[in-house]
């Protein structure tokens, strides 16, 4: 009965201890845009700008705040810009049966453009944003005109396994899973943060506004790091079969990589898509994984090549 009632207590804690962690965190991390059904999925939308479309796709564990750290603004006067946090990622809410699967998610994309009345646009996407950006060109090919692909996941590595960090979510009973989102996983992710980023933006120093600014904050609750833990497992179930599709591709692709991303290897994912794509071009910087945050005047100049290069 001891064992029993100290459990409950510390759970109790944790759980108290996550809610006040994640109320914070919302409250310094609002929603920038509008709420938009579409494709099932409520999606939050931030627009800006007029004429052609460009619609940018965030990776793992991150939301819209990436984007409109800088390259939004900076694209803006030039293109319409639409930034959305991924189903359930950020403000935007997945249900709970739907897969977060790369074709689900590109299929909901493909609904929210449809609804919004964009056309073809320009799709930027950045690490696992960039699968999804593939997987909406390769099925939904009327929705995109060009790819611009920052850091992209592309290809899944060998001997794929879930990494340490997320291992405690390697689990698919969804009230276990919840069950620790809601005790262990804020605490535990507040105190492996500065290993996290280190690893995330290395070789290049974490910008100190990011928590804010940058969206940094939200990984700290519950439903984010449950989404990104469902996001990530899911990645096993259709990146291979998409990645055989590639060499489909007709639009104009062009991939911007850092030489020192310590999540994922160029070579691997930016020259083994150039491989596959003959009209596919990669260029390479001296950099980490976050160039969207990290240098954001030569990500929105790399995206308005792609659109430029579009438009002829």
């Amino acid at each position: 009965m001891v064992v029993l009632l100290t459990v409950l207590v510390i759970g109790a804690s944790l759980t108290g201890f996550t809610w006040i962690t994640a109320r914070h965190a919302l409250s310094r991390v609002q929603a920038q845009g509008r709420m938009v059904e579409a494709g099932g999925v409520t999606f939050n939308v931030h627009e800006q700008g007029q004429g052609r479309p460009v619609i940018l796709i965030h990776g793992l564990t991150g939301q819209m705040r990436q984007f409109t750290y800088g390259v939004a603004a900076l694209l803006a006067p030039h293109f319409h810009v639409v930034t959305i946090d991924r189903p359930g990622s950020g403000h935007s809410i997945r249900p709970a049966g739907m897969s977060a699967d790369i074709s689900a998610q590109a299929a909901a994309i493909a609904a929210l453009s449809g609804k919004l009345q964009l056309g073809p646009a320009v799709i930027a996407g950045h690490s696992l944003g960039g699968a999804i950006a593939l997987t909406l060109a390769v099925e939904h090919p009327h929705c995109v005109s060009a790819l611009a692909l920052l850091a992209p996941l592309t290809h899944l590595p060998e001997n794929y396994a879930v990494p340490l960090r997320f291992r405690v979510f390697a689990i698919g009973t969804t009230w276990l899973r919840t069950l620790l989102a809601w005790t262990i996983a804020t605490p535990g992710s507040m105190l492996c943060r500065p290993l996290v980023l280190a690893q995330a933006f290395g070789p290049e120093p974490v910008p100190p506004d990011y928590s804010e600014r940058g969206g940094g904050l939200m990984s700290l609750c519950p439903h984010h790091l449950i989404a990104a833990s469902r996001d990530l497992q899911a990645i096993p179930e259709r990146l291979p079969a998409m990645s055989a599709r590639y060499h489909e591709l007709r639009i104009p692709v062009q991939v911007l990589f850092g030489r020192q991303d310590r999540i994922l290897n160029w070579k691997k994912n930016g020259q083994a898509l150039v491989n596959k794509v003959p009209q596919a071009t990669l260029t390479l910087v001296d950099g980490g994984h976050m160039l969207p945050v990290t240098q954001v005047a030569l990500c929105a100049d790399f995206i308005q090549s792609v659109a430029t290069i579009e438009a002829h």
